[in-house]
């Protein structure tokens, strides 16, 4: 009882709170958009059958699990990153660490959230996919058969098998037995194959997803350029596979198998062939995503608390572009492994051991009060935007001024005055303590709104040069 009166249970419900909120708004935007893309597919499928609203909601639904896997990780990273972001621009984060509270000691709930998260995420991706694809699966053969059972009527010719066209003389109302059947069949060839019988009747298979009539006591008519075949058959069975719009619903795929049948059905491989490696790839995916999850929303700390009051947050930005890198990965890897480059193991894993030591560095560094980038990275980059600037940009620019007219001074001068004390005007920003020069894209802030005569001026009145004028003083 002890250990648990000593845990701060407001702080911890306070910080999941400000990460929930985000979240939960991260996650409805995050859906409304993948909601849009797979709408358009599904429109013409919807279209084509005439199916009935609730149908239409049910055929919608079976597809969200599959959603869930990338839209809820992307969510949890910006709620902990918005959160955090928020609670360091209102200095909320400076007033805990003032009060003794560390950056390590407001770990545990951004632990807590995103492991629940993580395990949200795994319930869908080992639970939640196959059954989906089994129900969704399901429901397009019965839509799909209910449209062929409504067109075929008697002395009617039905198109509602594509290039199989029906016509039945009559049908038996209790037996559902077709009374002089005549079909047309025009897959694959540019004269149609008839095919009449005194008898017939369909039937249908699930699981290969295919529609069988079956024909009894009757002739087929094969014609050809130069002469016809004919063959007369007591029994003849025309399959026809049943194609939806949408091919993900036209067999049983890897997704819909178990965890336990994706480990079977690759022993039964001895060979190792694509078709194997893929089976393990499947397994290892609905494993290592919701991991991945619990990767990126720990990345979402250090981001967030990178904020400041007046200083632009990157947080949004930056943890868009590593989602987008976390997955390009995540897709190199599965590329490896199916190219047999690659041990499956460490192609589908090394993303998420890759993104985990990241996230260990980031929260060391800002429980220390470090740049989440290196140094020697900084400088780097710096040197890189010093050398464009003085190479190609500066020397752009001035040209352009000059024949704008509004340089005249510093293109045609020869005054050798030192640059400190020429006179100019200087534009300040009071919020963030910096100047421009008159060279200085930035010169026309809304934000410069104080003056000073020369550079001697700004720099007495407490005010530094931005990073691009440094560059042309030092110049």
């Amino acid at each position: 009882m002890k250990v648990f009166s000593k845990i701060p249970f407001l702080l911890y419900s306070y910080l999941a709170t400000e990460m929930l909120a985000p979240f939960f708004a991260s996650f409805l935007i995050m859906n409304c958009v993948f909601f849009l893309v797979k709408l358009i597919p599904f429109l013409n499928f919807v279209l084509e059958l005439n199916i009935r609203f609730a149908d239409f909601l049910r055929l919608f639904s079976y597809l969200f699990p599959n959603i869930f896997l990338y839209s809820i990780p992307m969510s949890a990273m910006m709620g902990i990153t918005i959160g955090f972001a928020r609670l360091s621009n209102d200095s909320e984060i400076l007033a805990l660490k003032a009060s003794g509270i560390s950056s390590y000691q407001i770990l545990p709930p951004v632990i807590i959230v995103a492991t629940l998260i993580a395990l949200l995420t795994s319930y869908f991706s080992i639970k939640l996919i196959p059954l989906s694809e089994i129900a969704l699966k399901q429901l397009t053969y019965q839509l799909l058969k209910e449209k062929i059972n409504k067109g075929i009527k008697e002395q009617m010719f039905t198109e509602a098998l594509g290039d199989v066209v029906v016509y039945v003389e009559n049908i038996d109302k209790k037996s559902g037995e077709w009374g002089k059947v005549w079909v047309s069949d025009m897959r694959g060839v540019k004269n149609p194959v008839i095919t009449m019988a005194s008898t017939g009747y369909m039937k249908s298979s699930m699981k290969d997803m295919t529609i069988s009539i079956v024909l009894n006591n009757g002739s087929l008519h094969r014609p050809n350029d130069k002469s016809a075949q004919i063959v007369q058959f007591a029994k003849y069975q025309i399959d026809i596979p049943l194609r939806p719009p949408s091919s993900k619903a036209t067999h049983l795929k890897r997704t819909a198998f178990t965890m336990k049948e994706l480990l079977r059905e690759a022993d039964k491989v001895k060979e190792n062939t694509l078709h194997k490696r893929k089976l393990y790839i499947e397994f290892h995916r609905r494993l290592v995503l919701p991991f991945g999850c619990l990767m990126l929303s720990l990345i979402g700390l250090p981001l967030g608390l990178q904020a400041r009051p007046g200083k632009r947050a990157i947080g949004i930005q930056a943890g868009l572009a590593i989602f987008i890198l976390y997955y390009i990965l995540f897709t190199f890897g599965k590329t490896m492994v199916e190219e047999d480059a690659l041990p499956v193991v460490f192609a589908m894993w090394a993303p998420n051991f890759i993104f985990f030591s990241l996230a260990v560095y980031w929260i060391i560094q800002i429980a220390n009060e470090r740049s989440l980038v290196p140094e020697w990275i900084t400088g780097l980059y710096a040197k890189f935007t010093y050398a464009f600037s003085s190479l190609i940009l500066k020397p752009l620019k001035k040209q352009i001024r000059v024949l704008r007219g509004l340089d005249e001074d510093l293109a045609l001068s020869t005054d050798d005055r030192d640059v400190r004390q020429q006179p100019m005007t200087i534009r300040g920003n009071a919020k963030s303590r910096v100047f421009h020069l008159p060279a200085c894209e930035y010169y026309h802030c809304k934000n410069c709104t104080l003056e000073f005569k020369n550079i001697e001026v700004a720099l007495d009145a407490g005010f530094d040069p931005c990073r691009f004028c440094n560059h042309l003083i030092d110049e």
